[in-house]
């Protein structure tokens, strides 16, 4: 297991992402998007994100699961249900479109350029090693589940 693996939660990388995504945007001109535009897709992608992820926490939260990232080991039954049918990681994809809005909304090429950053970062320290948790703690069952449904759409 490498060092990094697990360590950072989700919402602070997200976070710290958005800061650099601000600060990439004071360097260089924005692109010529109209405010109401810009704001319209931004607010769309926003709702579109806050309801992925609040599906997917809510499916947990239900299922009376761990929502602890840091965590995978402690799950206690394996979700498959609701959104859960549809990507393996919809907080995860949540996210995304959550920095990706607000990519939009600064309308900047430096921020959209950061939000692979995120993708790239969480697909391999945070989804890999709890894929490797799920599977010692669920075995088949997971490996059938992640045979079915995509990692991330």
């Amino acid at each position: 297991m490498n060092r990094v693996e697990l360590k950072v939660p989700p919402p602070l990388l997200v976070l710290l992402i958005a800061l650099f995504m601000w600060l990439a945007s004071l360097a260089v001109p924005p692109l010529a998007l109209p405010f109401r535009v810009r704001v319209g897709v931004a607010l769309g992608l926003a709702l579109a994100g806050l309801g992925v992820g609040l599906a997917g926490f809510m499916s947990f939260r239900r299922a009376k699961t761990t929502t602890n990232p840091t965590k995978p080991h402690s799950a206690s039954c394996l979700v498959d249900t609701g959104i859960f049918r549809f990507t393996r990681n919809p907080m995860y994809l949540g996210l995304t479109l959550e920095l990706l809005a607000w990519a939009v909304f600064l309308s900047n090429p430096m921020a959209y350029l950061l939000v692979p950053v995120f993708v790239l970062y969480i697909d391999r320290f945070q989804i890999a090693p709890e894929e490797r948790a799920l599977l010692s703690v669920f075995g088949s069952e997971y490996a059938t589940y992640k045979k079915s449904v995509r990692r991330w759409l």
